[in-house]
């Protein structure tokens, strides 16, 4: 009797597998053709292809299709470190997913053919050791560097610490604590070995609207035993700044901006012996400024106006005198007013790219006694030195100082970055002064607001590279056994100008290099050269290319490639056309308002920045509003494209989204975001570390609750201290930060009721000398969650 022998029954599985693997092949090959058309890369044309032909074979249960995907795998494997080298970050959307796809291959070739047994369990263990490793580094810093010589990590400059609480070097009463901008607490009851100690001491509610149109973005002033704060709609709030609670509130109630209200600080004056009131009223002033362009002063102790100063009795200087009629909110202070001495140096925020003829960039003094105008350097006409003539105004459209400076009393200084000129986006009708002024840094004289010397940072900027960050004031080391006193400006293009501060000459190597030239037919020419520190290091790229490209997945990766490679891009300064133009870095920074630490005892220099490239076209005034709607209604990328950049009194409209993949991911490699040691000993970084997790960030509206270290955009500023810490608190995630200074090492956090966007101060308590580091949490940028806290932190009683 015969029999018939049947081969066993293929298992179904490899069959569905291989349709899966097909689809994803058909849509790599189809996207890798359009790449290709692009003059990109190979790759995914060819892994596209070979991918569908596995899939195919697979489904057709052939073993052969496994080993051809085993033959995708090991070439995306060489391709990938080709291209971006050991960069995690670049290698996990390269690598991941055909990892995945390998590790299924090789359990499907088991199946399909039994026989291979010794070469599909190894190749589907090494690939599953590879994703489990690769996973579990997700989880920590990656791309952080450590420099091998850091001279910063030594105490090299003898600085005092303050250990009574009742000095008056413990204060914080600028911006940046002092004249100096440098946020540095020379005090060290808090240090990396006891700050695991750290608790909340207090938390108060401001009652402060937040969300939409209101951010919180106020740094407290210390003096004594009193805090001293304003919320985004310009109430000043006092604090018991031992146990929180509240003193007293001044509400000048201001119209609100529908769209820009903010609130940076209030400044701090105190009278001098010999003019000092009998019953004390207004010895002490809070200095503070409104959305309706308002300078009031306060008695520091009670809140109440201060009766001598202000226009005729009215408890306050309108500082819209001189600037001529303007729309609601086109002009107002939004930052901290610089107290130099017996003056109020006062800038403002103008509405960005509304149109030509905006009030003007102004710079004014006024009298921290009774308000009165002292000088003004008008940018447009330096003849104007305090109103201008009846029946005229100061220069309207000229750049303006909306940040924060610094000040040097030795030198009679004070140092001022300046925006550009508006509109952001057109430079035709701009006129010599306008361009000889802008993104510069200035040094006026105190006493005449004339000014004693100017570096320009960027020529005939048309991109936002505004200078909003503080400098800051350093000494460097000579050479000769000395210091230089010096200034750090940090600029949104990612550079470090490192100055003398007497005169304004670079103390490290500046270059001008070539940029590119092609322009809108109608704008000004592109300035031929843009300056370069050289001498400084370069903490984040300038220049970008499609290896840059980044997704979450491999089709997100290709997307942006092919994103990339549509984009008017040639490198830095691309001048903006009305084709959508690449602007890296960009136009949020670099480096913004919330300015840099400096610990004077080791020359170290600690500085957060953003990593977020913009996209921006020129679109005709008829036509842009009905473009951007389309954009919104079509773009899958939630790049959110607005014409808020209207120009009037151009031709074009600013036409601006975000460089995002169709998940809504930044298209580009992380890091987003870092926080960087520069040793300014040596002029190099000594340590780079992500700043920020993923863990309170949304993905297609969905929280992702993975404390994963990509690094994230950041605003506000760190505050370092003589305990060797650096407190950090903007990031996109809900966390009060301390970071070693000597290596960046994060060493505590601290889990926040919402996200924050202000600069921690610290100071000593009088009650009971206790150091604290106060924050306020009024809700992260791009996150929902918003609040109105002001938390204390101390180490506990003993």
């Amino acid at each position: 009797m015969s029999t018939d022998k049947h081969s066993p029954p293929k298992p179904w599985w490899p069959r569905v597998f291989g349709i899966v693997l097909a689809l994803m092949g058909l849509a790599l090959l189809i996207g890798g053709i359009r790449l290709v058309s692009l003059d990109g890369s190979w790759y995914y044309l060819i892994a596209g292809a070979a991918t569908l032909i596995a899939g195919l074979l697979l489904l057709a249960a052939k073993a052969s299709g496994a080993l051809l995907y085993f033959l995708v795998v090991i070439g995306t494997i060489v391709w990938a470190f080709a291209e971006v080298g050991s960069a995690f970050w670049g290698l996990v959307p390269r690598l991941a997913p055909v990892l995945v796809l390998g590790l299924i291959a090789a359990l499907a070739l088991r199946s399909l053919r039994p026989a291979t047994r010794a070469l599909a369990i190894p190749a589907a263990l090494v690939q599953l050791v590879v994703l489990v490793v690769g996973g579990v580094m997700m989880f920590s810093p990656q791309g952080t560097i450590q420099s091998p010589v850091n001279s910063a990590a030594k105490v090299v400059n003898n600085i005092p610490l303050v250990t009574d609480p009742n000095s008056t070097d413990n204060r914080w009463t600028q911006y940046g604590r002092s004249g100096h901008s440098d946020r540095f607490g020379p005090f060290d009851q808090i240090k990396p070995d006891n700050v695991n100690q750290l608790e909340v001491a207090w938390t108060y509610r401001s009652g402060a609207q937040t969300g939409g149109s209101n951010e919180d973005q106020a740094t407290p002033i210390q003096v004594g035993d009193s805090l001293y704060l304003c919320t985004p709609q310009n109430k000043v709030i006092a604090l018991n700044a031992e146990t929180g609670e509240e003193r007293w509130t001044f509400d000048p109630k201001p119209k609100l901006s529908p769209a820009w209200n903010r609130c940076r600080g209030v400044g701090y004056y105190e009278v001098a012996d010999q003019d000092k009131s009998e019953n004390g009223m207004c010895n002490a002033r809070i200095i503070t400024t409104d959305k309706q362009a308002r300078l009031w002063a306060l008695d520091a102790k009670t809140g109440e106006l201060c009766p001598d100063f202000g226009d005729s009795g009215k408890g306050y200087t309108d500082l819209s005198n001189g600037m001529g009629e303007y729309p609601d909110f086109y002009y107002m202070p939004t930052s901290q007013p610089l107290v130099a001495g017996d003056r109020v140096i006062i800038g403002g925020w103008v509405w960005d790219g509304k149109k030509t003829n905006e009030p003007s960039g102004v710079i004014r003094a006024f009298s921290a006694k009774d308000g009165s105008l002292d000088w003004a350097w008008d940018l447009g006409n330096p003849q104007i030195t305090k109103l201008p003539p009846e029946g005229q105004t100061y220069t309207q459209g000229t750049p303006n100082f909306w940040s924060h400076g610094a000040y040097d009393e030795k030198l009679g200084l004070v140092y001022l970055p300046l925006g550009n000129a508006t509109p952001d986006f057109w430079a035709e009708h701009r006129s010599e002064a306008m361009n000889e002024n802008a993104s510069s840094v200035v040094a006026l004289n105190v006493e005449t607001g004339r000014r004693v010397w100017q570096f320009q940072s960027m020529h005939l900027d048309t991109w936002d590279y505004d200078n909003g960050t503080p400098p800051t004031l350093v000494n460097v080391p000579d050479g000769k056994g000395g210091n230089t006193p010096a200034l750090v400006l940090a600029t949104k293009t990612h550079q470090l100008f490192l100055l003398d501060r007497t005169n304004g000459k670079p103390l490290a190597d500046v270059e001008e290099r070539p940029a590119p030239q092609k322009t809108m037919q109608g704008d000004a020419p592109a300035a031929p050269t843009q300056p370069w520190s050289a001498g400084m290091p370069q903490l984040g790229a300038m220049t970008m290319s499609e290896k840059d490209m980044w997704g979450a997945t491999m089709f997100d990766q290709l997307f942006c490639r092919i994103k990339f490679k549509q984009l008017n891009y040639e490198g830095p300064y691309t001048k903006i056309t009305d084709k959508p133009t690449l602007v890296y870095p960009g136009y949020y920074g670099g480096f913004n308002w919330g300015g840099h630490a400096y610990d004077p005892r080791t020359n170290m220099l600690i500085v957060n920045d953003i990593n977020m490239p913009q996209i921006v076209f020129l679109a005709p005034q008829a036509t842009a509003e009905a473009i951007t709607k389309e954009l919104n209604a079509s773009d899958i990328t939630q790049a959110k494209w607005t014409n808020s950049h209207v120009q009037d009194g151009t031709p074009y409209q600013a036409v601006r989204g975000s460089f995002n993949s169709f998940l809504g991911l930044p298209c580009h490699q992380p890091s987003w975001g870092n926080l960087t040691g520069v040793d300014l000993n040596t002029k190099t970084i000594a340590w780079q570390v992500p700043l920020g997790t993923v863990e309170d960030s949304r993905l297609m509206g969905v929280r992702t609750s993975l404390p994963i270290p990509l690094g994230m955009p950041s605003l506000s500023g760190p505050v370092a201290t003589a305990g060797g810490l650096t407190f950090y608190a903007g990031t996109q995630d809900y966390y009060l930060r301390a970071f070693d200074s000597s290596t960046g090492k994060e060493v505590w956090k601290s889990r926040l009721p919402v996200g924050a966007q202000a600069t921690p101060i610290t100071y000593l308590s009088p009650e009971t000398g206790r150091q604290f580091v106060v924050v306020v949490a009024g809700g992260a940028r791009m996150t929902p969650e918003k609040g109105d806290y002001v938390i204390g932190y101390a180490l506990p009683k003993k």
